[in-house]
């Protein structure tokens, strides 16, 4: 069987998208695994910090629990996201242990994000983890950039986000930062933006981002590693099908899932309603939007 590492360059190569879909809440596992079996798509389930810090994912362990119920290897795998060195409100994390305990359970790669560092930092961190995970064959994704939306207040305005390119992944640095780190994937930031986690925002929908395909064609010549989308929640179709010609391999998806399962739990009051919506969103996602139903087959 192979593992993520394996898929994800295989997926570059032919250009297939793989959708990451993130647990806020740990009744969203089922569903998600279920609608890509049933669809015959390859996905990865994920959890990041914020999932459990702020919704109802409980810990990195409760997931890893609950993905093990519900698991088919054929279709998913199970990845720990953004692990910060510094988080969204400016305080350093024991980064490092969130990591070794998601290596000593199984996951199958993990994310380490020092993009609120200096480059340097970023890379020794990076590095750090890789070491760690690479001993164990997990798969380590890092980040350079700034994908805005987790800090607390507003963004700059879209508008002038994309315009100024603030924020984005600079190329020669990730050139750097990709040989020196010794990462497995890369997430970049390119006019995507994550969505708000709290406040009132955290349930209106995101606005419609896009994509600077000049930029993303430029990391992905100098870099030749597969590139990660977050915030995929919101993002014009027409750009996320256009970066997978150039080299985004997976992207992200949270506030759409999440806002889908809390609404129909809202709606209803009862969780299994909302694990149908769920399940029916997750079908249409992956079959209508990202065209990735019936790929799977091509990982085994």
């Amino acid at each position: 069987m192979k593992n993520i590492a394996e898929i994800m360059r295989i997926a570059r190569e032919r250009e297939i998208l793989i959708p990451a879909m993130n647990i806020a809440h740990l009744p969203m596992t089922r569903p998600m695994i279920e609608a890509a079996v049933d669809t015959g798509t390859f996905a990865l389930m994920e959890v990041s910090r914020v999932d459990w810090n702020n919704f109802g994912a409980e810990s990195l362990k409760a997931v890893f629990l609950s993905y093990q119920k519900y698991k088919n290897e054929n279709n998913t795998r199970l990845h720990l996201d953004h692990i910060p060195v510094i988080d969204e409100n400016q305080v350093r994390l024991d980064y490092m242990a969130y990591i070794s305990e998601a290596v000593e359970l199984g996951y199958d790669s993990v994310m380490i994000d020092g993009s609120r560092l200096s480059l340097a930092d970023n890379i020794a961190a990076a590095a750090e983890v890789c070491e760690l995970a690479h001993e164990n064959g997990v798969a380590v994704e890092a980040e350079l950039g700034a994908v805005l939306g987790h800090e607390a207040g507003p963004i700059p305005p879209y508008e002038d986000l994309i315009a100024s390119g603030r924020g984005f992944t600079d190329v020669a640095e990730a050139v750097r930062f990709v040989e020196e780190s010794g990462c497995d994937w890369l997430s970049v930031a390119v006019g995507n933006i994550h969505g708000a986690i709290t406040g009132a925002a955290m349930d209106q929908k995101k606005l419609e981002a896009r994509i600077n395909l000049e930029h993303l064609s430029r990391l992905n010549d100098a870099l030749g590693v597969p590139l990660v989308l977050h915030g995929g929640s919101g993002i014009n179709l027409d750009y996320v099908r256009k970066s997978v010609k150039s080299g985004i391999t997976k992207m992200n998806i949270g506030s759409d899932l999440r806002q889908t399962y809390e609404k129909a739990l809202k709606d209803h009051g009862r969780v299994e309603k909302a694990q149908k919506r769920l399940y029916d969103r997750c079908c249409e996602i992956y079959t209508d939007e990202l065209l990735v139903a019936g790929k799977a087959q091509q990982f085994r």
